[in-house]
C-alpha cells in the first residue's frame, strides 16, 4: 500500500496533463493558440471551478523553470556577434518601449483604478512586458523571426526579459513587508548582475565549451540531455542565489553556446522539457486566477484589458515610427506586443508578497493579462489586410501564387537573373520573387513576371508553392541568410533542394552546416576566369594556368574544410600557410 503523497502527485499530473491536452487541442483548432488553452485548462481544474488540483503556488515554482528553459533556447539562437549587431534595437527600441509603456499604463491604473502610486507602479510596470512565450512561436511559425521586423520584435522582447532585474528591484524597494527590510539594496543588485553576467560569460568561454567537447567525443546522447539541463539549472541557480533573474542566467548560458557546434543538439534535447514545463507554468497561472473576484468586476477587467492593448499598441507604434519603420510595420509591431506577459504574473506575486497589492488585485490584473493574450491572435488575423504593405507605388504588384513551378528563385538581381534565365531556357517553370519594386518594373518591361514579397518568409514561400517545388534558389545580394533560417525552411519544405548564393567566404563558412544542398560564392568562378585571362596575358602556358588553378582550388578546398570544422574564418591560417606559402586570403 502506498502513502498518500505519490498517488496525489500522479493524480495531479494526470489531471493537469489530460485537461491541458484537451484544451490546447481545442484552442489550437479554433486558432487561439496553446498559451490560452493552458490558462483556461488551469482555471477549470483549479480551486475556483472544479477543484481537482490544488497547491498551485508550489507547481508554479517548479514550472517557472519552463521560462528559464525558454530563455536558454532563445540565447542559443543569438550568437554574441548577432547580439552585438542588434544592440541599438535592444537598448534603444527595447528601453523606450518598457519605460514609455510602463509609465503610461501606470498613469492609467493610478488615475482610473484609484490605486496608490506604489501599487499603480507595481501593477503598471509589469504590464509593459509582453508574452515571449506567445510572440516568439508566432514569429517562428510565420517565418518572420529572421526578418528586420522579427528582429525588432525580438529585441524588444529580449530587453523586456533583461528588465526583470530592475523591475524586481523597484518592486522590492517599495515593499511594505517588514520581512523585506533585510533584502539587498538596488545598487548592490546591479553590481551582482554585472558580476554574475561577466562570470557566466567567462565560464561559458573556458568551461562550458571544453565540457561539451568532452561529451561530444563520448557520443552519448543522454549525456547531452543531462549536460544541457545541468547548464541551464546551474546558471539559473547562481542567479537565484544572488537574488537575480534566473531567466537572465539561462539566457547568458545560451548565448555563450550559440556559436558552438553543439547548439542544434542542445536545442533539440532541451526543447521537450521547455515545452512541458512552460505548459505547466501556464496551467499553474490559470489555477491561481480568482474567478470569483473577476466575476464580481467583469467590466473593470474588460475595460482595463482594452486600455492595456490600446495603450501599448499606440506607444509602440509611435516608437516604431521614431525608429523609421513604416506606419504599417509600426502598427503591426504594436499589435503583436500589445498583450501582457507571463513575467507579469511573477511580478504581481512579488508585489503581493511585499504588501503593495492584495490578492484580489493580483487576480484581477492576472485576468487582464490573460484576456489581452487571448486577443492577440484575433487582432493579428483581422488586421492582416490592413497591416499589409502596399505592394507598389504606381501600380499593383502581385504576391506569388502556387502555379506548379518546379523552381522558386528568391532575388532577381544580376545573379538571380542569370540563374533564372538559364532554367527558363531549358523550359523549366520558375517562380521569381523579389522586393525591389524598380527591378520588378524593369523585369516586367522585358517580359519577366517577378512577384513582390520577402522570399525568406515561410508563409510567402508556402503561398508560392514551395511545398511542391523541387528547388528553391536564394540569390539575394548581401549576407541575409543564416543556418537557422535555412534549417527552418528545409523542415517546412523537405521536398525542395535549397541552393544558396553566399556573399563571401565568411558567409560560406556560416552556411556550410545548414540544410542547404549547395552554397555558391558569388564571385569565385568569375574571379578564377579573370585570373586565367591575366595569366594568359602575361604569357603563361595553358598547362601552367591549369596547374595554377588546380593548386588554388586544392588550397581553397582544404582551407574551407578546416574553417568549417572550427566554425572560424581564421582557423586555417597556420595550416595553409605551411602548405601554401604563396597566399592565404580571408575571403
Amino acid at each position: 500500500m502506498h502513502d498518500g503523497t505519490t498517488p496525489s502527485l500522479l493524480r495531479d499530473g494526470v489531471v493537469l496533463l489530460g485537461f491541458g491536452l484537451v484544451f490546447v487541442l481545442l484552442f489550437r483548432r479554433i486558432g487561439l493558440g496553446a498559451t490560452l488553452g493552458y490558462l483556461v485548462a488551469g482555471a477549470v481544474v483549479g480551486p475556483h471551478v472544479l477543484g481537482l488540483v490544488g497547491d498551485a503556488e508550489a507547481k508554479l515554482g517548479i514550472a517557472e523553470l519552463g521560462i528559464t528553459l525558454l530563455l536558454f533556447i532563445v540565447g542559443l539562437e543569438l550568437n554574441p556577434t548577432r547580439l552585438w549587431r542588434m544592440k541599438h534595437e535592444i537598448f534603444g527600441l527595447g528601453l523606450m518601449q518598457v519605460v514609455a509603456c510602463g509609465l503610461a499604463i501606470t498613469a492609467i491604473v493610478w488615475i482610473f483604478a484609484h490605486f496608490s502610486l506604489p501599487a499603480a507602479l507595481a501593477l503598471g510596470l509589469p504590464l509593459a512586458l509582453s508574452s515571449t512565450a506567445q510572440v516568439l512561436p508566432m514569429l517562428q511559425s510565420s517565418g518572420r523571426m529572421r526578418t528586420p521586423f522579427g528582429e525588432r520584435a525580438f529585441s524588444i522582447l529580449l530587453f523586456q526579459d533583461l528588465s526583470i532585474v530592475p523591475l524586481i528591484t523597484i518592486v522590492a524597494a517599495m515593499s511594505r513587508n517588514p520581512a523585506d527590510a533585510n533584502a539587498p539594496p538596488g545598487w548592490l543588485l546591479a553590481i551582482y548582475t554585472v558580476v554574475a553576467v561577466g562570470g557566466l560569460i567567462i565560464a561559458g568561454r573556458f568551461l562550458l565549451r571544453p565540457f561539451f567537447r568532452l561529451i561530444g567525443n563520448l557520443g552519448e546522447r543522454e549525456m547531452f540531455v543531462f549536460a544541457g539541463l545541468f547548464t541551464v539549472i546551474a546558471s539559473a541557480a547562481v542567479m537565484e542565489w544572488l537574488g537575480l533573474s534566473t531567466a537572465l542566467g539561462a539566457f547568458i548560458a545560451g548565448v555563450m553556446l550559440a556559436d558552438s557546434p553543439y547548439r542544434h543538439e542542445l536545442e533539440a534535447d532541451v526543447e521537450p522539457f521547455r515545452s512541458i514545463l512552460l505548459g505547466l507554468f501556464f496551467l499553474a497561472v490559470g489555477m491561481l486566477l480568482d474567478l470569483g473576484a473577476i466575476a464580481e468586476r467583469p467590466f473593470f477587467v474588460l475595460a482595463m484589458a482594452i486600455a492595456l492593448i490600446a495603450t501599448k499598441t499606440g506607444v509602440i507604434m509611435a516608437i516604431g515610427l521614431a525608429f523609421k519603420m513604416t506606419w504599417r510595420q509600426a502598427f503591426a509591431l504594436g499589435l503583436l506586443l500589445s498583450q501582457g506577459g507571463e513575467f507579469g504574473f511573477v511580478l504581481f506575486a512579488q508585489a503581493q508578497a511585499g504588501l503593495l497589492i492584495d490578492p484580489e488585485a493580483a487576480s484581477l490584473f492576472g485576468a487582464i493579462i490573460t484576456l489581452s493574450m487571448a486577443t492577440t491572435p484575433f487582432l493579428m488575423g483581422i488586421t492582416r489586410r490592413f497591416r499589409a504593405e502596399p505592394i507598389a507605388a504606381g501600380g499593383d504588384r502581385d504576391g506569388p501564387t502556387a502555379d506548379g513551378s518546379n523552381a522558386i528563385i528568391v532575388g532577381y538581381g544580376r545573379f538571380g537573373q542569370t540563374v533564372g534565365q538559364m532554367l527558363l531556357a531549358q523550359d523549366i517553370p520558375v517562380t521569381l520573387i523579389d522586393t525591389d519594386i524598380e527591378m520588378i518594373d524593369i523585369a516586367g518591361e522585358f517580359g519577366a513576371k517577378v512577384y513582390y514579397g520577402d522570399g525568406t518568409r515561410l508563409d510567402l514561400l508556402r503561398q508560392a508553392g514551395a511545398a511542391e517545388a523541387e528547388l528553391i534558389c536564394f540569390c539575394m545580394d548581401g549576407d541575409q541568410l543564416d543556418a537557422e533560417m535555412l534549417d527552418t525552411i528545409h523542415q517546412a519544405f523537405p521536398k525542395a533542394a535549397l541552393y544558396v548564393r553566399a556573399y563571401d567566404r565568411r558567409a560560406l563558412v556560416k552556411l556550410k552546416t545548414s540544410a542547404a544542398d549547395y552554397v555558391v560564392r558569388e564571385v569565385l568562378e568569375s574571379a578564377v576566369k579573370m585570373a586565367r585571362l591575366a595569366l594568359r596575358g602575361l604569357g603563361v602556358t595553358p598547362a601552367e594556368i591549369d596547374r595554377a588553378e588546380e593548386r588554388y582550388r586544392s588550397r581553397d578546398k582544404e582551407r574551407l574544410r578546416i574553417q568549417v570544422a572550427a566554425s572560424d574564418i581564421g582557423a586555417a591560417r597556420a595550416e595553409t600557410a605551411q602548405r601554401f606559402p604563396w597566399g592565404n586570403d580571408p575571403r
